[in-house]
């Protein structure tokens, strides 16, 4: 994306819960780094919700939605 002329990006991880050391060091610093390499100036790794309160309720209504006629 640098090189056709996007100065910024922001980069989420929606196939991840949580964040682990591979998330961090290949998305989040490697990425920044090739971004920036091909010109890019701003770049943000928006970190997984991990165990906040948001991050419970969202795993909490998927596994209530998906388990709703089991119990």
């Amino acid at each position: 994306l640098a090189r056709e002329g996007v100065t910024g990006i922001a980069v989420l991880n929606p196939g991840f819960v949580s964040d682990c050391l591979e998330t961090l060091e290949e998305i989040a610093i490697q990425g920044a780094e090739i971004f920036h390499a091909a010109g890019g100036r701003h770049y943000a790794h928006i970190p997984c919700l991990n165990d906040s309160a948001d991050g419970m309720r969202v795993i909490e209504t998927v596994v209530r939605r998906e388990l709703s006629g089991w119990i």
